[in-house]
């Protein structure tokens, strides 16, 4: 394997299971933690003796799920694990997702005493009305509480995630969330327009006509004043919905999420967790308890597919160049080299797709860029039509290329 890989480690409980979520989450399973981080730590020893070479990670991400619930000495374990069975970098990112209401100074300076380094915020909205209409269990003195804490616990490497496009949620309520977050100084922040999954209550009261759907014109303003208002506060707007802030060092980007926009591989451990190693892309199996005894009791199958997997899907070279596609548009001023897809392919990305270059060059959703024009990039009118530009490269015929 050429490059140093990334963990994706998934901790799937929540004390609450909010309105807009369908990720892999369950709440009232808090008996089940020390079953599962045993387990976890297993598979991650598994992989990393089963890779064949010891494998060198830059970047670890714990995502959930509310990593923050778990017992520090049981995170703390977790790392030590992946530290014995993989070649942790010495300047490695390593992530924590929590909740603002569940963590106190005391367990954010363990947290870093044991390893972490960068802290994602769950914050999603400053306004009452709109944490309340997407259940979440925290208000805004508690993630000002909590960011105060992550400063003082020794962490210079802070993000947080907000929520826009809701239901009768103004552009004046939009506006003053970003105000109070971009007041907290946060080196990083995603910013995510609600999406209503099936499956999940916000679905629910949409059907039943209890909540309005969200107004995309209005989310699309929302999106569009944010770009202007994260400019002039010296944030860089990298990824479609992610902006770093500007430093002596650089762009304060999140490098493990770089990893998968840049199609390079990740490891996924943990229920429901996804993985792209070696042209393999792997899903394990979600339920928490399908999971444990999968790993405590089953064989795994080829690296990187381990006991608790459900599919293991070899990426053939076509649909890598897709994929490729559209997760690189995703990035803003990177976009996809021209260079380095023909490096990676041995074709020109004008040769693998040139009817749909042309025509998202001609709709204006595309543009080369570059000095030497190499780069493919969305447009900024392309940054609010990402989907559709994505679309574009889905399930084509291959072509001889």
């Amino acid at each position: 394997m050429t490059g140093p890989t990334s963990l994706y480690i998934h901790i799937p409980f929540c004390r609450h299971r909010c309105s807009y979520c369908d990720f892999n989450t369950y709440a009232g399973l808090d008996g089940l933690i020390p079953e599962y981080m045993a387990a976890l730590r297993r598979e991650a020893a598994w992989a990393g003796q089963a890779a064949g070479e010891r494998l060198r990670v830059h970047t670890i991400f714990l995502g959930g799920g509310t990593p923050s619930l778990i017992p520090v000495k049981e995170l703390a374990l977790l790392l030590k694990t992946c530290a014995q069975y993989f070649d942790l970098l010495p300047d490695a990112e390593i992530t924590l997702e929590a909740n603002p209401g569940t963590v106190t100074l005391e367990s954010l300076r363990a947290l870093r005493q044991a390893g972490f380094n960068r802290i994602s915020l769950g914050m999603q909205s400053a306004n009452a009305v709109d944490l309340m209409l997407l259940e979440r269990q925290h208000d805004t003195v508690d993630v000002i509480r909590a960011v105060a804490w992550a400063r003082r616990a020794g962490f210079d490497n802070l993000n947080l995630d907000l929520i826009y496009g809701l239901p009768v949620q103004p552009l004046e309520r939009w506006q003053a969330t970003l105000e109070t977050a971009i007041n907290l100084r946060p080196e990083h922040f995603s910013l995510y327009a609600l999406s209503i999954e099936h499956g999940t209550p916000f679905r629910h009261w949409l059907e039943r006509g209890l909540v309005s759907a969200p107004d995309d014109d209005l989310a699309a303003d929302m999106f569009e004043w944010a770009c202007d208002r994260l400019e002039v506060a010296r944030y860089g707007h990298y990824e479609i919905s992610n902006w770093g802030r500007n430093s002596a060092d650089g762009l304060l980007a999140c490098r493990h999420n770089l990893q998968y926009w840049r199609n390079m591989p990740y490891l996924g451990l943990g229920a429901g967790a996804h993985g792209y190693v070696n042209g393999v892309r792997t899903a394990n199996l979600r339920g928490v308890r399908t999971y444990i005894r999968k790993i405590n009791t089953g064989r795994p199958v080829d690296f990187p597919a381990g006991a608790a997997a459900e599919s293991a899907l070899p990426i053939d070279r076509w649909t890598a160049m897709q994929e490729h596609m559209m997760v690189g548009l995703r990035l803003l001023d990177e976009g996809v080299s021209n260079h380095s897809f023909q490096q990676r392919f041995g074709v020109s990305l004008e040769q693998a797709f040139p009817h749909q270059i042309a025509h998202l060059q001609e709709v204006s959703l595309l543009e080369w860029a570059g000095s030497d024009h190499d780069i493919l990039r969305l447009t900024r009118r392309g940054w609010l039509l990402g989907n559709q530009v994505f679309s574009e490269f889905v399930n084509l015929e291959e072509t001889e290329v």
